[in-house]
């Protein structure tokens, strides 16, 4: 069970960077920015893809993913929060809340749970993935 609550969690967390991701990146004008959103996103995408392949070890079903009402309200947030400024520290604000975010979930998961050495090595990647693209966006506030 162990598993499947960690796997849920971290495939949450990827669709959430995905959806943020996708709901900026049409805001930004600057080139290396918007590159490194799309690396971001691909990297989010390859997380996502890791726990889906490995999810039917655990459970029949499916892991979970935001949901419309969370999709609506992320993209509301952004576009009230990029209304009046949506420069690059503006979104880059904006991304780093949502990825500090991940990553303490992440290492509460890591520290807290029992978990197998695959769901453990994605959730590890996942961390240390987001710790990565905290020290990138941190250029651009």
């Amino acid at each position: 069970m162990e598993n499947i609550n960690a796997l849920d969690e971290i495939h949450k967390g990827a669709c959430m960077g995905i959806d943020a991701i996708s709901f900026v990146l049409d805001k930004v004008e600057d080139k290396k920015l918007k590159k490194e959103l799309e690396k971001e996103e691909k990297q989010y995408n390859i997380i996502k893809e890791e726990i889906e392949k490995i999810y039917p070890d655990y459970n029949d079903g499916k892991p979970h993913e935001t949901g419309p009402i969370n999709k609506v309200m992320t993209w509301m947030g952004v576009e009230m929060k990029t209304l009046s400024d949506n420069g690059n520290s503006k979104i880059a604000e904006l991304l780093l809340q949502g990825v500090n975010m991940g990553i303490i979930e992440g290492r509460k998961i890591l520290n807290e749970k029992k978990i197998g050495k695959k769901v453990e090595k994605i959730l590890a990647n996942y961390i240390t993935m987001q710790e990565e693209n905290v020290e990138v966006l941190k250029k651009y506030l």
